[in-house]
């Protein structure tokens, strides 16, 4: 997986992947954000259970405030199913999505988001706000939360507590 949204070989043809193997994905496509300095966050969004799109945290690495992994996974996956109307794509995410990211998901009519940590202090998708269950919103995105919940904790918690020694 890579900063350019490649599919990995190992999600290439085969059966559909479940929740919790994509989630393993996400989690290795999170790590790779720590090489440049990135928050730990990777994104892997399917179709019919198969990869179309991979991405981690680049804020850093790009100087772009909206560069977070479900953003790019969304504008890569857009490329592949031809639309901008997602509706048959479920986002995997490492982390709850911010407000931004959840209003992105409604946005583009997601099929589906799935994540792993919550983020109680700026999560959209139920911990803090609720984005993709607001009936006001022109759309409201299903969410499967805590899926493989503690490993990406653990990832957030090494990449901050390593900040903090190195401060």
């Amino acid at each position: 997986m890579s900063s350019s949204g490649s599919v990995p070989d190992d999600a290439a043809p085969g059966a559909p992947l479940t929740d919790d193997r994509a989630m393993e994905l996400a989690l290795v496509e999170a790590a790779e954000a720590v090489g440049h300095g990135d928050v730990p966050v990777g994104a892997v969004a399917l179709v019919d259970g198969r990869v179309i799109a991979s991405r981690h945290n680049e804020r850093e690495r790009t100087g772009d405030p909206t560069a977070h992994a479900e953003v790019l996974a969304l504008a890569d996956a857009a490329v592949v199913v031809g639309s901008w109307r997602l509706g048959e794509v479920t986002l995997v995410v490492t982390l709850e999505p911010c407000p931004m990211c959840a209003g992105a998901l409604v946005a583009a009519r997601l099929g589906r988001v799935v994540f792993g940590a919550a983020d109680p202090k700026a999560g959209a998708c139920g911990s803090l706000y609720n984005l993709c269950a607001d009936p006001r919103l022109n759309h409201e995105v299903p969410v499967t939360a805590g899926v493989r919940a503690d490993e990406a904790a653990a990832l957030l918690t090494r990449f901050f507590g390593d900040r903090r020694a190195d401060a």
